[in-house]
């Protein structure tokens, strides 16, 4: 059974995304713009979701993580939550 592990960024808007999307891409640290913005548990961990299977995540989540090449930044996705960064960080298909 596929596996992946990864870590997220959660905000309540797309420019907001897009905004930390691009501090990141220019070199910012995941997981410290993950503790300073993002508004999900998660973030104490620097977003990191630990590791789950296929169905464990809303649909849009897991269709970016099952998906997604790994160690790349993809975003915004929409969910009901809000919008999501997410970092694919290892996956066992």
């Amino acid at each position: 059974m596929a596996r992946a592990t990864a870590r997220h960024i959660l905000v309540s808007s797309e420019a907001k995304c897009n905004e930390l999307k691009a501090a990141i891409e220019a070199g910012a640290d995941f997981a410290q713009i993950a503790k300073d913005n993002s508004t999900c548990p998660s973030s104490r961990q620097g977003g990191d979701l630990g590791s789950f299977g296929p169905g464990q995540m809303v649909k849009e989540f897991d269709t970016v993580v099952f998906s997604a090449p790994v160690n790349v930044v993809q975003g915004p996705v929409k969910t009901q939550f809000g919008y999501h960064l997410l970092e694919v960080t290892s996956r066992q298909d």
